[in-house]
């Protein structure tokens, strides 16, 4: 592990290194996951600021599952070049102060979401950081199924956001959460393909690195990218979505499963780029799908009074 680093860390580095822990690109997706969650789930009436309140404690707490996660794999992260700068492996942040700032964030974060908001909210969010950390994390090591459990936790955020404003859960939070966990499969595809070498050396058990896995990883990516259309569809079985949010969602949709496609018949670098390029454009898109949809009512009761 490289520990040389200068005797002096300037102020801005240092809060740098310690919003790298909270991988900023994940966070901003927790947060407006939990958000259009919140939106869903608060009654007509109530502020976007307490609503904001909620997605950013959630957030939080997805920073903190990202760092103790850094902190877990700071051995394995300096072996794969596009990790071996972050904070933990380059010595920048001891593991020390890695330890208090993620527990910091877990302690205040599930504190915040049962005082401002309920117990289920918290007890959603704490879960979650414990099967990322506990769960999750060591089983990369251990098995490619660690993808479909790392996928559980991973579409959490929009189920905690809307547990938080409403006290409970109801279709729209669970269809939000199917559409995330299946989301997550071709995008992860994706990154694991680019950096399946990455992965091997640091001995991370991803279906791209094994054994035929560069193929299969293709043929998973098309298999959840329809299995993504049928399931984007339930809101309109029950009533909560209209043409809005099913027209579009079926139209992103099948532009992810033509790029599944074109990964799963072409599986490259090129492939794979375009694959995660539009995988990171889906999921806002389907989000503010749910906004703009008048069935929702999410513009009425939050945006136009």
């Amino acid at each position: 592990m490289n520990t040389a680093v200068p005797a002096q860390l300037g102020l801005g580095q240092i809060l740098a290194d310690f919003v790298v822990l909270l991988k900023p690109r994940i966070a901003s997706f927790v947060g407006l996951a939990a958000f259009v969650g919140g939106l869903l789930g608060a009654d007509a009436g109530v502020s976007l600021l307490h609503i904001g309140e909620a997605a950013l404690w959630i957030t939080l707490a997805a920073g903190a599952a990202s760092a103790f996660n850094q902190i877990l794999e700071r051995k394995t992260d300096v072996l794969m070049e596009r990790t071996r700068g972050r904070p933990l492996p380059s010595g920048r942040v001891s593991v020390r102060e890695a330890l208090v700032f993620a527990g910091v964030l877990t302690a205040v974060s599930t504190a915040a979401l049962w005082l401002r908001f309920n117990a289920l909210g918290a007890c959603l969010s704490l879960a979650t950081i414990v099967a990322y950390v506990l769960v999750y994390t060591p089983l990369k090591r251990m098995s490619t199924f660690n993808t479909v459990v790392g996928a559980l936790p991973g579409a959490a955020p929009p189920l905690i956001g809307y547990a938080a404003l409403a006290g409970r859960i109801d279709p729209w939070a669970w269809v939000l959460f199917a559409i995330l966990f299946v989301w997550q499969f071709p995008h992860f595809m994706a990154i694991a393909w680019i950096y399946r070498q990455d992965y091997s050396r640091a001995g991370m058990r991803m279906l791209p690195s094994a054994i035929g896995g560069e193929r299969a990883a293709g043929q998973a990516a098309i298999l959840y990218g329809l299995v993504l259309l049928p399931v984007s569809m339930v809101p309109a079985l029950f009533g909560g979505a209209g043409v809005v949010f099913c027209a579009g969602t079926l139209v992103v949709g099948m532009i992810y499963c033509a790029a599944s496609l074109l990964f799963a018949f072409k599986p490259q670098r090129a492939t794979a780029r375009t694959l995660l390029l539009v995988s990171l454009a889906y999921l806002p898109i389907v989000l503010a799908l749910v906004v703009f949809d008048p069935a929702t009512g999410v513009m009425a009761a939050h945006f136009t009074r």
